[in-house]
């Protein structure tokens, strides 16, 4: 395995802070707030240097890619199942990405886990077609497999216009938000969670071979594969990718490993490519990768946890307040939003039937709608900064999985943080319950909190009545998720746990 790099704007020739749209030729009129009008008319006074100007950056980058050994980029887009799709060109036609995208039909916003095609009110069906334009800031030439790099993809209508089922714009769209109407930057990381097993998966029947014997979260589960990790360790890094941790977890051959958080986007970026090098460089191992919520639904599942925090003018607004464990009332009002729409948010996060054989009591899952200080058993889960490290409070959503598109989960909790915000006004507004201590599967029950939605059935019904998810989302892409939903409902009634979690767990 080679050593690589991000290939950054600098150093790919595209313009510093900009991502390039179809129709712009150099901006995307998404991230700087501009109509396609706009930028039609910025093109008519001019935009034909602009363009070749864009041009020559990107044909400079494309050489850049091929000394670095990069021949093909993939673009990838997460669709409504949570399957990372892609659509790959050779380096040299970078410019040609960027200016006039790469065609993909809207049909995959509609496509089940297992490739099969529902429909949605406002899409689906052979017709139309989509634009994919690579994000030249994610460019990164990838370490584990030789000769490729990659790049996330925003998604445009033919004429250059936003695409309303675009997820990254939906996430994008919630991130502005923040900072437009409050003045707040969100941090976000998300956990990836893993399992290997050796050689293909086997069937329902069949039993997974796991590289490791030692005890959950032992140095000999490190020992047995330490060269394996280091690869894992080694790939990311040369990707630009900054690992906070890594160790072995509690199932057979599970895995995590935890990165430093970005802005919501670029977190949702990231968890797409940490998967993709982790898959990578599991292959070149023998060994196959599994994110699916569940491989034994006997035990302990895989989550996708989201960590978050609020941060304004460089403050961190989850620590230094007069709140529970430090809050300032901003950090409370979000969380209390997010707290409000756990039951809703279940079909962004935990959005297969299979997620709900993980999503059970005393398994960490976060199965009950509660919250506590450092409590692992609460679906919201609050980390306070430590007194040399004031500035590491966050909270973190545990009772999501690896399932869910990362785009529409950060969209979605901001939007549920930005309703609660919205509702505060000096010192009033959404306050968070009491926190919970210990196993709530434990307490008493006049004092138990109230369980979260057992199935995606009873998550989809909270979903369907949540305006707050509704408005942010827009209606056509709302439609496609429930749609996607019904779907997989449909396509796995009557199956048994065990065939269930066979046919998920190695999809994803």
């Amino acid at each position: 395995m080679g050593t690589t790099r991000r290939i950054s704007p600098q150093h790919a020739g595209t313009a510093t802070g900009t991502t390039a749209g179809p129709a712009a030729g150099t901006e995307d009129p998404a991230e700087h707030g501009e109509s396609p009008q706009e930028c039609g008319r910025a093109q008519e006074g001019g935009g034909v240097q602009e363009a070749g100007r864009a041009q020559e950056q990107a044909q400079a980058a494309a050489a850049r890619l091929v000394r670095a050994g990069a021949h093909g980029i993939a673009l990838t887009w997460v669709d409504n199942a949570g399957l990372t799709r892609v659509k790959a060109v050779p380096a040299s036609r970078l410019g040609q990405a960027l200016t006039a995208g790469v065609g993909m039909s809207p049909c995959f916003d509609v496509y089940l886990v297992d490739d099969s095609m529902t429909d949605s009110p406002h899409i689906g069906g052979p017709d139309g077609d989509l634009r994919l334009v690579p994000d030249p800031e994610r460019l990164t030439v990838l370490a584990a497999q030789p000769g490729w790099a990659w790049a996330p993809a925003a998604r445009y209508e033919q004429d250059g216009t936003p695409y309303a089922g675009c997820q990254r714009g939906f996430a994008r769209r919630m991130a502005e938000r923040a900072g437009d109407e409050h003045g707040i930057e969100l941090r976000m990381g998300f956990e990836t969670e893993w399992v290997v097993t050796r050689g293909p998966l086997p069937d329902a029947a069949g039993e997974p071979a796991y590289p490791t014997t030692g005890p959950a979260y032992g140095m000999a589960r490190l020992v047995e594969t330490s060269d394996y990790l280091r690869e894992v360790l080694s790939a990311l890094t040369a990707q630009g990718v900054e690992v906070l941790q890594i160790h072995p977890e509690y199932a057979p051959g599970q895995f995590e490993v935890s990165v430093a958080p970005s802005d919501p986007v670029g977190a949702a970026d990231l968890a797409v490519l940490v998967r993709e090098t982790v898959r990578a460089v599991s292959l070149r191992h023998g060994l196959t990768a599994m994110f699916g919520p569940v491989v034994d639904p006997a035990g302990v599942g895989s989550g996708g946890h989201l960590h978050l925090s609020l941060w304004r003018e460089g403050r961190n607004l989850c620590a230094g307040g007069e709140g529970p464990f430090g809050m300032t009332r901003s950090c409370e009002a979000f969380l209390a939003g997010v707290f409000r729409e756990l039951p809703a948010l279940l079909a962004l996060g935990a959005p297969t039937p299979a997620s709900y054989l993980r999503l059970r009591p005393s398994r960490w899952a976060g199965a009950y709608q509660c919250w506590g200080l450092e409590n692992r058993e609460a679906a919201l889960r609050f980390v306070a900064g430590t007194r040399h490290a004031p500035h590491c409070a966050n909270a973190e959503v545990k009772c999501v999985d690896a399932a869910a598109n990362p785009y529409l989960l950060a969209g979605g909790v901001l939007a549920a943080g930005l309703a609660g915000l919205a509702e505060l006004s000096g010192d009033e507004g959404p306050r968070l319950p009491e926190p919970v201590r210990g196993d709530p599967a434990h307490a008493a029950p006049q004092q138990a909190p109230p369980r979260l939605p057992g199935s995606l059935d009873e998550a989809l019904r909270h979903f369907a009545a949540s305006e707050v998810l509704r408005t942010a989302l827009g209606e056509p892409l709302f439609g496609a998720v429930r749609a996607v939903r019904e779907g997989e409902i449909a396509l796995f009634e009557g199956a048994s746990d065990q065939e269930l979690a066979a046919a998920t767990r190695g999809r994803y």
